[in-house]
């Protein structure tokens, strides 16, 4: 929860990437807020009342992840949300042709999101979404201390560099700071 605000504040890329680890750590724990309290929470060195914060907040979560039908996978729609803003500011910006870095950075990336879309489930997810798949996956990977291929982190490269470029124009535009995505 305290890493969320902050991040939601700050870099709206590492929080999508944050909350995904979120959902699923709510999921190795089998949506039991008992388990997440005893096993997880109380790992940390938190106050009493952080403590009891966090557990509300991941409560809140679990009974999301519940209305919502993603207790097995998928993302909760507070997540999708902030997705979709993402892929809008993205075809936004690919429509302006006031961001020639943000599309050289895009077709520099094209190509590993047409492969990484050839060889996944869901070929009808968007652009920044397969994105944040490639990027989560190769975080989850490292977190497991697996080895990452060359050609994967050459890919993985350029796509945070992708990322990164949107998350510094969607902080211009919350911030009322971004012109030129009307033309």
């Amino acid at each position: 929860m305290f890493i969320s605000q902050e991040l939601r504040k700050t870099n709206i890329a590492e929080y999508l990437l944050y909350m995904w680890q979120v959902e699923d750590t709510i999921r190795a724990f089998g949506c039991s807020l008992t388990r997440l309290r005893r096993e997880y929470v109380e790992r940390f060195d938190y106050t009493e009342e952080q403590k009891e914060d966090y557990i509300d907040w991941l409560g809140n979560l679990v009974n999301m992840m519940n209305r919502e039908g993603c207790r097995e996978s998928g993302h909760l729609q507070i997540n999708k949300v902030t997705l979709i803003t993402l892929e809008d500011l993205h075809r936004q910006l690919l429509n302006s042709t006031k961001f020639p870095f943000y599309n050289a950075a895009y077709y520099k990336v094209l190509p590993f999101i047409v492969e990484l879309r050839n060889k996944g489930v869901d070929k009808q997810e968007g652009e920044i979404e397969t994105c944040f798949d490639a990027l989560y996956g190769v975080m989850m990977l490292r977190l497991q201390k697996k080895e990452v291929g060359t050609s994967t982190a050459h890919a993985v490269k350029e796509i945070t560099t992708l990322v990164g470029m949107l998350n510094d124009y969607y902080l211009k535009n919350r911030n009322g700071e971004l012109e030129g995505l009307d033309e």
